[in-house]
């Protein structure tokens, strides 16, 4: 396999007044949350909107020669200055075979989002390029659920700094700081990764991990597959999401009580609740691919990171 890049090309920041490609590389997203995402978001940024429409193949957004088209013509558009998913569910895995990554890498621009989209994620960030795990059209704008203010910074050149106190549901699992660029999104995305050309590299770095509608007993299983293919030595800490919905049934163990089980003994920061992902509110955007540094304590977890995108430089557009 080609071996990753360490630090990723950081993508020009987004001009107040921007233009945002809307992109469907998964499922087909609902028509109304696609229009209403649409008219909340350029309403809640002053960024112009750019649609695109692919003919849907089934429950995909359209086939994958069109899906990949698609996102190939925005990252290509000079007058495009990032790149949002209109949602997740599933495909992205169908499109990595079809997009050339050295070429996306040298015509950098954010990109954003979650879910199924880890799949694409993963091997942006091999491929070297910095990108955003961060909300998407139909899932979050059309119903409040994106944080803003991580948005704006992480897309306009500023680093970010998240502080919580364990009364926020961030809290720390296991103390300790880590410093490293950040990785990961969706654990099942991230599981199903291994063996492939796009595998995720995690070696020297932060892993952020989350899910939705997962039984503790099945994060369990994929937390100890990630451990036995060797992809949890070399990491510096682990942040997990919310988890939503995944909480014990019946007798089984808690989640937290899992995770501390296989984590615990390789002596790293832990976190829960980083609320970025499948949330319940405030979905924020987390830059992956840039230095970051974590700190985990009893009364407060931080995360700090670098500006994800850098202004252009002012000769570029005159």
């Amino acid at each position: 396999m080609e071996q990753p890049l360490q630090n990723g090309v950081r993508p020009h920041a987004l001009p107040r007044g921007g233009r945002l490609g809307v992109v469907s590389l998964a499922s087909t997203a609902d028509p109304m949350d696609f229009l209403q995402g649409c008219a909340a978001l350029a309403a809640l940024t002053g960024w112009k909107i750019e649609n695109t429409v692919t003919t849907p193949d089934g429950d995909f957004a359209g086939t994958p020669e069109a899906r990949a088209n698609t996102l190939r013509s925005l990252w290509e558009r000079e007058d495009v200055d990032a790149i949002i998913s209109a949602r997740g569910g599933y495909g992205c895995n169908y499109l990595l075979p079809l997009l050339d990554f050295a070429r996306l890498r040298e015509k950098a621009k954010p990109f954003l989002g979650y879910s199924d989209i880890t799949a694409l994620l993963i091997a942006l960030d091999r491929a070297g390029i910095v990108c955003f795990h961060g909300p998407m059209l139909a899932t979050d704008f059309h119903n409040g659920r994106a944080d803003l203010i991580s948005l704006f910074a992480a897309l306009s050149g500023q680093p970010l700094g998240f502080a919580y106190a364990p009364a926020s549901g961030v809290r720390s699992l296991v103390e300790g700081e880590a410093s490293g660029t950040i990785t990961g999104g969706c654990l099942s995305l991230v599981v199903a990764s291994l063996g492939t050309p796009w595998e995720i590299e995690t070696s020297g770095k932060i892993l952020f991990l989350e899910d939705v509608n997962e039984r503790p007993y099945r994060i369990d299983r994929m937390l100890m597959q990630l451990l036995q293919a060797g992809k949890l030595a070399g990491v510096r800490g682990v942040i997990f999401g919310e988890m939503l919905n995944c909480q014990p049934q019946g007798r089984e163990e808690p989640l937290e009580a899992v995770i501390l089980r296989i984590l615990a003994p390789l002596g790293l920061p832990v976190v829960f609740g980083f609320p970025s992902g499948h949330v319940a509110r405030g979905n924020v955007t987390l830059p992956f691919g840039v230095p970051a540094r974590l700190i985990s304590t009893p009364r407060e977890v931080s995360l700090v990171t670098e500006a994800a995108t850098v202004m252009r430089n002012l000769r570029e557009v005159e």
